[in-house]
């Protein structure tokens, strides 16, 4: 005789409790439901309308890039796996979730550069990896939207971006007002740190990097970590730029050179860095910068020259701009928070190079789409505001399912989104499901409805509404509010009012 599996073995379906897997969320990463979901998509739905105004196309990428394509440009080193997620291929070779995406823009200009429209302008979207410690708001995985020009030089490239992502980051849902991009130049950092004695390129990026964080540390903690380091919170400690206290104090003095408009800002940075080829370079290409936002009508408001931004990435070789958020925010504890950047950019001539050996000028700007919308809705200006969910038609009888698709169908056809409920509870559990999808309506198809030709139709919106402003539950349910019994050739209109209400 022989025996089926599960008569010989009746654990080989289901592992023991202790052979469960947790279920649990890999450390840096998130799950996000609807509210998150489509505030994102019309943030990007936003911006990308703004992107392709403006004469930029899409552009998608893969998701992996080999090791060497990023090079040096990987957040703190060229080791796989320190910065970044990376694996070998089944060719030996290292490849690497992208970082960002700049350094797959580089790649693919460089490899499509004789057949590309020059300067090529292009946007992109997407998610990018970064194996780095997560914290408050720092994850590992996060979808960043880019905006860039490869293959002009002038400074009006640079001006055109920090106008475009002016206009991008209002259409996103922030007033005018509510955002700041500050706008400084690598050259005149080189020259000060020429005029500060540091020659070493080691010791210009942990400057660099030093400053990139007077907006989280504050002078003080920049301070420790332009000279001989800082110990964190945790008892971490980072090693510092190594310069003397002079040194580390003309730097300083530099940051907070930045007053009143741009071209005052302008004129005393010359005092500060002015006299030296390069710091005299720089000053120039913000001038013009300057003068071109004036003629594209973005004032100090909206854009201002701050010599504190210094954007902590290597490869930025000229101008760079960051984008701060000023409206208040409340954390989740409900006290005040200043969130800061939401994104930045700059120039960087240097990266499609190291695949060409040529210098392209290239510039651009990228914002965090997560960040940006957990800085929406820390500030009320969530662009989903709730996630919508579908109409529901409620099923009553396992023997009328047809005539409940039927239904849906119709509201479907007619661009409204529609389910019919396929759960085995009854009407009380139904609307409430209805409920929690937060359902603009609820469509109750019953036997007498389907005898007569007409439908149901329950605005749960209204109801919602009126509920937060009764205190009878007796004299609520019989008056039934947001009800009716309309003809089943007037149910779409009536769906539409019920929407049209939002």
């Amino acid at each position: 005789m022989s025996l089926s599996l599960s008569e010989t073995a009746p654990d080989a379906k289901r592992p023991a409790m202790s052979e469960r897997p947790e279920a649990r969320t890999p450390r840096g990463f998130i799950d996000r439901r609807a509210r998150d979901v489509v505030g994102e998509r019309a943030i990007l739905a936003a911006v990308s309308g703004v992107y392709e105004r403006w004469g930029f196309e899409p552009l998608e990428t893969g998701a992996f890039e080999y090791v060497d394509a990023l090079g040096k440009f990987l957040p703190d080193t060229d080791r796989p796996n320190e910065g970044v997620f990376a694996l070998t291929d089944d060719d030996e070779q290292w490849v690497a979730l992208r970082y960002d995406l700049t350094a797959p823009l580089a790649r693919f200009a460089a490899q499509n550069w004789e057949t590309l429209p020059k300067p090529f302008r292009r946007y992109a979207y997407g998610p990018v990896w970064r194996n780095e410690k997560p914290g408050p708001g720092r994850f590992r995985e996060f979808v960043q939207c880019d905006a860039d020009t490869v293959g002009s030089a002038r400074p009006e490239a640079d001006a055109e971006i920090i106008a475009m992502v002016a206009e991008g980051l209002e259409a996103a849902g922030l007033p005018a007002g509510a955002a700041v991009i500050k706008i400084n130049n690598r050259k005149l950092l080189n020259g000060l740190m020429a005029a500060a004695g540091v020659t070493d390129e080691g010791q210009k990026l942990a400057v660099l990097r030093a400053v990139d964080k007077l907006d989280r540390l504050g002078p003080d903690g920049v301070r420790l970590l332009l000279g001989e380091g800082r110990k964190d919170e945790s008892g971490a400690f980072t090693r510092g730029a190594g310069l003397n206290a002079s040194a580390a104090e003309r730097v300083l003095a530099f940051t907070a050179a930045g007053v009143g408009g741009r071209a005052e800002t302008l004129a005393k940075l010359a005092d500060v860095v002015g006299g030296s080829a390069e710091g005299d370079e720089g000053l120039a290409e913000l001038a013009a910068i300057d003068a071109a936002l004036k003629g594209l009508g973005v004032g100090a408001e909206r854009a201002i020259v701050d010599p504190s931004v210094v954007r902590g990435l290597e490869y930025y070789t000229g101008p760079v701009f960051e984008a701060e958020l000023l409206l208040s925010t409340l954390d989740e504890k409900g006290q005040p928070m200043r969130f800061g950047s939401i994104g930045g950019g700059g120039r960087y001539d240097d990266l499609v190079a190291r695949f060409t050996g040529e210098r392209t000028p290239a510039t651009g700007f990228s914002f965090g789409v997560s960040r940006l919308a957990s800085a929406l809705r820390a500030a009320g200006r969530d662009m989903a505001r709730a996630a919508r969910g579908p109409v529901v038609v409620i099923a009553f009888s396992p023997d009328r399912m047809a005539d409940y698709f039927a239904v849906a169908r119709e509201v479907r056809a007619a661009g409204i989104p529609a389910e019919v409920y396929l759960g085995s509870s009854g009407m009380k559990a139904q609307m409430k499901y209805a409920d929690r999808r937060l359902s603009p309506a609820a469509i109750i198809v019953g036997d007498d409805e389907l005898a007569a030709g007409t439908v149901t139709v329950k605005d749960l919106d209204l109801g919602r509404e009126l509920a937060s402003k009764v205190s009878d539950n007796a004299e609520w349910r019989a008056e039934r509010p947001g009800q009716q019994t309309i003809p089943r050739g007037e149910l779409v209109a009536a769906l539409r009012r019920i929407l049209d209400a939002q």
